[in-house]
């Protein structure tokens, strides 16, 4: 058994400012930093602090020949992730994201893929070869779509559990739909998928069984701090989050999905471990960064013992 995450690398470079330049402005920010990124990184990152061995995890997509490429293989590794599915293109940067954070804590991103665009089949289904019943694959749109379903129709074959992450949000990502087991938007890509605003614990509900309807096994939608919706089979339920304090929201959906696949890879139900999701994106926004914002697995359970910071 495996946990398995094919996507994007990407090296993040991070300005936190209290105002956000707009168009044709220039603004003084407050702090700069690098951090390990991508969404599929970060998601196997968090799955591997979580499940802290008990299941292994293994990253594939695509590093370039510069020296992020370099750190970011090694940060990688120094998580506890499997590299052996991670290629090198020759003369080509890693992914790129520039996040702007505003005193909310909230971010905007602009991201480079680099090579995360030279993902292809052969790569997916060289990835998916060893997955079996029980693993988990977790996906996102970091990468070349076609690639992505070669991965889930292949996971989905030797029933292994697929988590797709429809983000960013592309306008022909509804073919992955029937691939996914379970599919999680947050409240903005919710709202983009579906045409109408998520607000809510209600609006989240509708969402999800909208995108049920096109096609998604279970739909979970996140609502930052009210929490996540989930809808499935027998399921309709908010799952709530924790009181605390924010200081970024970088990461915070890769936190939760890494803990959700986490849970599931070990034998949980979904609400149990949508659980583990919500508590892993809390504690992600509590500090700056990336990857090193995932939390481990001794603070996860402690959140959930206590139920605030």
């Amino acid at each position: 058994m495996t946990l398995l995450a094919l996507g994007g690398i990407n090296i993040d470079f991070i300005v936190e400012a209290p105002v956000i330049a707009g168009r044709g402005e220039t603004r003084e920010g407050t702090a700069f930093y690098t951090t390990p990124g991508g969404k599929g990184a970060n998601q196997a990152v968090a799955a591997a602090r979580m499940l802290d061995g008990r299941v292994p995890v293994e990253m594939a997509g695509m590093l370039g020949d510069d020296r992020y490429s370099e750190e970011m293989r090694s940060d990688l590794e120094a998580a506890g992730v499997g590299t052996g599915f991670v290629g090198a293109v020759d003369g080509e940067h890693c992914g790129v994201a520039v996040i702007l954070i505003d005193a909310s804590g909230e971010n905007s991103v602009n991201a480079v893929y680099g090579a995360n665009a030279r993902v292809d089949g052969a790569a997916a289904s060289a990835a998916t070869a060893g997955l079996e019943a029980g693993s988990v694959l977790l996906v996102q749109q970091e990468t070349p779509l076609e690639a992505t379903a070669v991965a889930m129709r292949a996971a989905r074959e030797r029933g292994a559990t697929v988590i797709l992450d429809p983000a960013p949000t592309r306008e022909d990502a509804a073919q992955l739909f029937a691939l996914a087991d379970i599919v999680t938007p947050n409240e903005h890509e919710a709202a983009d998928l579906v045409g109408t605003p998520v607000r809510d614990a209600g609006s989240a509900r509708d969402a999800a069984r909208v995108l049920r309807a096109h096609g998604a096994g279970a739909a979970v939608v996140t609502l930052a701090a009210l929490g996540v919706w989930v809808e499935a089979d027998g399921i309709s339920e908010l799952v709530p989050s924790y009181d605390v304090e924010p200081i970024a929201t970088v990461g915070a959906g890769d936190a939760f999905n890494g803990g959700l696949g986490a849970g599931l890879a070990l034998g949980l139900d979904l609400i149990e471990a949508a659980r583990i999701g919500v508590a892993a994106g809390a504690l992600c926004v509590t500090r700056r960064g990336a990857q090193e914002a995932m939390p481990s697995r001794a603070e996860i359970e402690a959140l959930m013992a206590g139920g605030s910071l």
